[in-house]
């Protein structure tokens, strides 16, 4: 990694944190702190980057100390994945301008990138995961893309771009986006136009009750995905306080902990951001202790995570050849994480559930199956 990049890092993020002592099992004697004498990554499996900037989202907001607070309540939790090397590069410092602190997140996530390193992302507002698609965008890569949001963040008016970022990101050109998913949103906030556009570009939407119903299918998703995005407003307030949009319904603690843990299990996911934690609306540091939480279930997906694709490791899968409608499918299931993945055609095969495969054995089609295939017409 580019050492030049320290002067994009704030020497004193740690100054706090490093007063307290931890007890050996704790996460805060383990993470490895990033600095100039100690600048080497090659054995780290994840990296965590704080970015505290609001200004996409209000332009008269201070850089927040949110990152921060997060990790006061993240080291003091329990080690329990040996092996797992956890880097923390700090806080990105705060640009004179919004577009100096993007610009200094873009480089820092590209030059990870090409170091085959995982990085989770502490924010700020959720604007900053356009930067998450901008690394993939400026290499001329295909991308799959997850975001968990109680809003679209498709609005029409250009001054909000804390609410229009993915508009933004839909609409350049030339555009990489392969699939795009948005899990958990709330129907009554959403303009019924915007999922109909998803749906027209042949994306797909969850809506939060019917995640609430199987969140295991959400874990292929995940999967399948490059980087993924998670707004804190998709928490239900109760578990959430820090939640700007106050809304009584969205995930449970539990709930998006599961999510988080999914998005450790993938081996192709390059980027995860966990977004719009303001801590001067958090109520005795609730938030902050299910972010911490949320980071945990993050790193035990990571450590169970399992390097497995059938293409390349076909002798490691039970094979299933399903007919169906004059079509067939065929299935492969690890046989080491029971997951499963489907051939759509000869040189794609994509994560899937084992309802997918229920659902061919029964002369139907998986909705999963129906969408790559347009995807690839």
């Amino acid at each position: 990694m580019n050492k030049e990049l320290i002067n994009y890092f704030s020497k004193v993020q740690f100054k706090d944190i490093e007063e307290k002592e931890y007890l050996p099992t704790q996460l805060g004697s383990k993470v490895r702190y990033i600095n100039e004498e100690n600048w080497d990554i090659d054995d780290l499996d994840v990296i965590l980057l704080g970015v505290g900037e609001f200004r996409g989202q209000d332009s008269t907001m201070a850089y927040s100390t949110g990152p921060d607070k997060i990790r006061r309540e993240l080291y003091q939790l329990h080690y329990w994945h040996e092996r797992l090397m956890i880097g923390d590069l700090g806080n990105i410092v705060e640009g004179n301008s919004l577009n100096d602190t993007r610009a200094a997140l873009n480089t820092i996530l590209s030059d990870l990138y090409l170091m085959n390193k995982k990085v989770l992302i502490l924010g700020g507002s959720h604007d900053l995961t356009a930067q998450q698609y901008e690394v993939f965008k400026s290499m001329q890569k295909v991308v799959d893309f997850t975001v968990i949001d109680m809003l679209a963040d498709l609005n029409e008016k250009p001054e909000i771009q804390h609410d229009n970022y993915l508009l933004e990101t839909f609409t350049s050109t030339p555009n990489f986006i392969r699939t795009f998913n948005l899990i958990g949103f709330q129907s009554y906030y959403i303009n019924p136009n915007i999922i109909e556009t998803f749906d027209k570009l042949r994306f797909d939407c969850f809506r939060l009750g019917k995640v609430r119903e199987d969140i295991e299918l959400m874990e292929p998703l995940l999967r399948s995905s490059d980087i993924a995005s998670l707004d804190i407003n998709c928490i239900k307030y109760s578990d959430a306080p820090s939640n700007k949009f106050y809304s009584p319904n969205g995930f449970t603690g539990d709930e998006i902990c599961k999510i988080t843990r999914f998005a450790g299990m993938s081996s192709k996911l390059h980027s995860f951001g966990i977004f719009g934690y303001i801590p001067e609306n958090d109520t005795n540091q609730i938030t902050a202790k299910l972010i911490s939480q949320m980071i945990w279930y993050y790193f035990d997906g990571l450590y169970i995570q399992k390097e497995e694709y059938p293409l390349d490791y076909k002798d490691g899968f039970l094979i299933y050849h399903v007919s169906f409608s004059d079509n067939e499918i065929i299935f492969y299931k690890s046989k080491r994480t029971n997951r499963w993945w489907m051939q759509v055609t000869e040189n794609n095969i994509v994560a899937c559930s084992y309802q997918d495969y229920l659902l061919a054995c029964q002369n139907e089609t998986p909705e999963r199956w129906l969408r790559e295939m347009e995807r690839s017409v």
